[in-house]
């Protein structure tokens, strides 16, 4: 069994129970070819809880400089993680992802780049835009929410695929196609607070 496989089973064992881990729409993510995630951050916990939680195993990007450990990065490239600069203006980082595309695998992304420490959505930066258009990956917005609290739920929503068919069409600009992600995150976390939040009470 590979390492990302048994760190998926430990960490399942630990935070399903903890978190109490609601998962809905997982039926939306495909089961063959490429496909992109792209979540909201609200807490360092993010990664592994997406990487549970989805039914395709997912590489994400890392912070650079944990690769520079030797121990650390050997992990981390064991769970399917690879270095980006801070910013995703990193060449290297960008073909990477790209490749994991173009061999049908998942990519997580946060498109705000970096966690937020309100809960509230930031902008996002043009990195999920040009991963959404450079490749013929299906787009699927992801909604966490917290708290991340034990003995509380923590709810992760998969939303349907978008259509990206346009935006490629139309050579929309990167950014422009990462708001447009970021807006379909935003309904989820609405439609969630306005339809389903009773169930937490």
């Amino acid at each position: 069994m590979s390492l990302y496989k048994v760190a998926k089973s430990v960490v399942s064992l630990i935070f399903y129970p903890l978190y109490r881990i609601r998962v809905i729409g997982k039926e939306n993510v495909p089961k063959d070819g490429p496909v992109i995630i792209c979540s909201n951050h609200i807490s360092n916990l993010d990664p592994p809880v997406v990487g549970i939680t989805s039914p395709r195993d997912i590489y994400f990007m890392a912070k650079g400089e944990l690769f520079d450990k030797p121990i650390l990065g050997k992990l981390l490239r064991g769970i399917q993680a690879f270095p980006v600069k801070r910013g995703m203006r990193d060449r290297n980082a960008l073909r990477t992802g790209l490749k994991i595309l173009e061999e049908g695998n998942t990519l997580g992304l946060f498109p705000e780049g970096t966690r937020s420490k309100t809960n509230e959505l930031g902008k996002p930066l043009a990195g999920a835009g040009f991963f959404a258009l450079r490749s013929d990956a299906v787009i699927i917005p992801c909604a966490i929410i917290g708290p991340y609290k034990p003995g509380r739920t923590l709810t992760v929503i998969y939303g349907k695929p978008m259509d990206i068919a346009s935006y490629r069409a139309e050579k929309t600009s990167a950014k422009e196609t990462a708001e447009a992600i970021m807006s379909e995150i935003k309904f989820l976390l609405e439609n969630y607070n306005s339809q389903h939040a009773s169930l937490d009470k």
